[in-house]
């Protein structure tokens, strides 16, 4: 049987002519902190102190004896021994006692090498990452870039060279584990498993590759495998170096997306076998493979129609609208994402109503922790391909490189039923065409071959069972634009960049794959970034945590459209950017949902940091909520109340009702027209019955509409625990009276230390309530974000983990609207 010896003790690391302590898997960096000789990156503008560490080469050692870990390497019993390297970030040179036995240069890949009978001094040598690009580009030329760094020479995480919201810290090291692998006869090389269902009978279509020794190559080999606990079981011989299984699970249990209906899963073993040398024999076991799988069908639905070219996702026959969010590596140094980290940033994923995470194409493939917590939470997975916001080379090396790299991940991740769809590129697409690209390359390779050739045709002979698109965005054709919103995918980036979050409702996209609005960490989270920095919007540390173009210029720009700027005020203006944050991303999904069935999903640019940053992120880079957060698990919920405007010359706001749930929702809503100052002007309710999965629609009648652009009244729809507000002017422009209510601190029953509730009775309108529980002890977290009170209302808010629950200290932590 094959015996796999770990190798993650042992190692050191090269530095100038001592040898440091080593964790693998790791990086340099992380080695180097540890040793405390470099500064925390992450702190202040350690960034720029510590730029040296990615532009020389560095060497990983260990002893490989003769014995490891008590076992022989070479042991009779066996045949091989191959060393495994799961990732070596980037371009490795590999030698045992003093022989090369091989180079690499990919770090989304895996390695092996045969190590039969062979000891000594095993060392990994990895060149600098910015001299492995510069030798690429010497042999493929010079190609357009969004950013300054050379990330598309070289298969490396490109953010790590960094983006718009990440350090430039390019990281070299051993970052997955490493093993030897020691077996005799055979073994399994590669295994895709085809899961399907058909008329409820669950199928699964086992390819299986195998490796033999060269005493194993006229061996009699079979392979056997079971689903669950024989729910179902076949058996077949090994061809050659092939096997093909098919099992059959009658009445499978389907795995749905989260809302949608459970995730059953069921294990999936295979096993290989040299089989018995005649009759009454044993069979002897060489092998195994295991993995978790669910039944499920999934499709795009591409489908022409009167508003364009649609892109919908059908898992099982249901259309579903996709509650996303995109996913950028949850550390800039990968192998610090332990399993434990993978699942609670992905059940706070879950929590905030989200079915779908995006996988962005300028990270990482993840590691299978990250795909086992999908599977289990229901989350539909969108996979990047690994290529973003820049033309990439398509001669060798890299072509192979790529091609290497895309099989290596297809097989290795499609057994997980939460990954839902492949994608080609972020942005390369529009790029080419939008971007002065095409002048730029007179014709060189771009990365076109790719995305529309080589990866569709890998996903077709690979895992035909998913859906493949060339790009995000993408309108499925280049007799569209790339981005047009009429068409496929759509990126929507103007309303960030130039344009008032209001504009959000000027199209109804088919699907929204990116869009995103910025704002900084929690106050905790820069306190800790930025020790003894007296923040300030232009502060030093805050603008080299500002890694946007003109980052802050949009966020005051943000701000001032709604709100009077405010000056010398941090405290404010760091609230009051956080609003406007929560503000844009539910002004955008609220007018996309109530266009279901047109626009089928939308995909928020970004759910969580690598580091702390001001940044689009509804989770800070210390894992801190944002108010975005909470406003997330609002516009994400199965039923949601919006009150969207009138057609936009004077007409009444229109009331949508949108229920994604399974089960028709019988809504009776109260509408009241309501003057500033909190009393009733008109009110009314209606009974609204929303089939499942639909949105309902109807004009709020002109008596409880305030008059067009009234500063002295405004709208709301109740209905159960469900608000929604609507202003016909901004903040700015609107007669708030200055904000009264009463504040007190409780201490539930039974709770620990630090845990209160804080009760809030309003006695004028308080618009956007927000408690910074950060404010009250680094550690503290409130269930609520954004509300938005009437006079007499009262509202409770717990919180848990507060070094500080004084009333006083309460209240200052306690923001809303001011009037002008």
């Amino acid at each position: 049987m094959k015996e796999v010896v770990p190798l993650a003790e042992g190692w050191s690391l090269r530095h100038s002519d001592d040898l440091l302590p080593a964790q693998v898997p790791g990086c340099v960096h992380t080695d180097l902190l540890t040793a405390g000789l470099i500064p925390d990156p992450f702190l202040g503008v350690n960034e720029s102190d510590v730029a040296w560490v990615g532009q020389r080469a560095w060497t990983y050692v260990r002893d490989l004896p003769a014995t490891c870990t008590d076992t022989a390497i070479a042991a009779p019993e066996h045949e091989r021994t191959d060393l495994v390297f799961d990732g070596l970030d980037t371009a490795a040179t590999v030698t045992l006692d003093g022989r090369e036995l091989g180079r690499t240069r990919n770090m989304h890949r895996r390695h092996r090498f045969d190590v039969t009978g062979r000891h000594g001094l095993l060392e990994v040598d990895f060149a600098s990452a910015y001299d492995e690009a510069a030798s690429v580009r010497a042999l493929t030329g010079e190609r357009p870039n969004v950013y300054p760094e050379p990330f598309q020479y070289i298969r490396k995480m490109a953010c790590g060279f960094g983006w718009d919201w990440g350090p430039t810290l390019v990281t070299a090291g051993i970052w997955r584990p490493v093993r030897l692998e020691r077996w005799s006869t055979a073994r399994l090389a590669g295994v895709r498993p085809l899961v399907t269902v058909h008329g409820g009978t669950g199928r699964v279509e086992l390819r299986v590759e195998v490796e033999r020794t060269a005493q194993g190559a006229a061996r009699p080999l079979a392979v056997r495998a079971t689903v669950g606990s024989g729910l179902a079981e076949a058996r077949g011989a090994v061809e050659g170096t092939h096997a093909v299984l098919t099992l059959q699970v009658p009445d499978a249990d389907l795995w749905w997306p989260r809302g949608y209906g459970d995730q059953p899963l069921y294990d999936l073993e295979l096993a290989l076998v040299e089989e018995a040398a005649g009759p009454g024999g044993e069979e002897r076991p060489l092998d195994t493979w295991r993995r978790r799988i669910g039944f499920r069908t999934v499709e795009v639905d591409r489908s022409a129609d009167s508003h364009g070219t649609g892109f919908t996702l059908v898992v099982n026959g249901e259309r579903v609208f996709a509650r996303g969010v995109n996913w950028i590596p949850d550390d800039v140094f990968p192998s610090r994402i332990t399993p434990e980290r993978y699942r609670t940033r992905l059940r706070q994923t879950a929590d905030a109503g989200v079915d779908l995470v995006r996988i962005w194409g300028g990270g990482i493939y993840e590691d299978d922790a990250f795909y086992d917590a999908c599977d289990e939470l229901g989350l539909m997975v969108w996979q990047d391909f690994l290529f973003a916001c820049a033309a990439y080379p398509e001669e060798q090396p890299l072509r192979g490189e790529v091609e290497a790299e895309a099989r290596d991940n297809v097989v290795r991740l499609m057994s997980h039923p939460s990954l839902v769809l492949w994608n080609g590129n972020n942005e390369n697409l529009w790029g080419f065409r939008d971007w002065d690209w095409e002048p730029e390359l007179r014709g060189d390779s771009w990365g076109g071959g790719y995305y529309l050739d080589l990866l569709p045709r890998i996903v077709a002979e690979l895992d035909p069972t998913r859906p493949y698109t060339a790009g995000s965005p993408w309108s499925g054709s280049w007799d569209h634009h790339p981005n047009d919103p009429a068409h496929g995918t759509y990126h929507s980036w103007e309303v960030w960049n130039r344009r008032d979050y209001a504009e959000y409702r000027d199209s109804v996209p088919r699907f929204v794959s990116e869009f995103g609005w910025q704002a900084p960490p929690a106050m905790a989270t820069l306190r800790r970034a930025l020790p003894g920095e007296r923040l300030a919007p232009d502060s030093p540390g805050m603008l080299h945590h500002q890694k946007a173009e003109d980052g802050n210029g949009k966020l005051n720009r943000g701000v001032e459209r709604h709100f009077a700027l405010p000056e010398g005020d941090f405290d404010r203006w760091h609230y009051l950017t956080q609003v406007v944050q929560a503000r844009a991303i539910a002004t955008g999904i609220e007018h996309w949902r109530s266009h279901w069935p047109v626009c089928a999903g939308t995909v928020v640019w970004q759910i969580n940091d690598c580091w702390p940053v001001s940044s689009w992120s509804a989770i800070d880079g210390d894992g801190r909520l944002k108010p975005l957060y909470h406003e997330l698990r609002r516009v994400y919920a199965d039923r949601l109340l919006t009150v969207q405007p009138g057609d936009g010359h004077g007409g009444p706001p229109v009331l949508a009702v949108v229920n994604q749930s399974a089960e028709p929702w019988q809504a009776r809503v109260t509408l009241r027209r309501l003057r500033a100052d909190g009393t009733e002007a008109a009110g009314r309710a209606i009974d609204v019955t929303v089939p499942a999965r639909s949105v309902h629609r109807r004009t709020v009648p002109q008596e409880l509409a305030p008059a067009p652009r009234s500063a002295k009244e405004f709208l709301v729809a109740d209905s159960e625990d469900l608000r929604s507000v609507h202003f016909c002017v901004t903040d700015r422009d609107f007669a708030y009276p200055v904000p009264h209510y009463d504040v007190a601190v409780e201490s539930p029953v039974g709770s620990g230390t630090g845990n209160v509730e804080v009760v809030v009775t309003a006695h004028t309108l308080v618009r956007d309530l927000l408690l910074q529980a950060d404010r009250l002890g680094p550690d503290a977290v409130c269930d609520t974000g954004l509300r938005t009170l009437l006079p007499g209302e009262r509202l409770r808010l717990r919180v848990t983990g507060a070094a500080e629950t004084g009333a006083n200290a309460v209240r200052a932590a306690l923001f809303c609207v001011e009037p002008a």
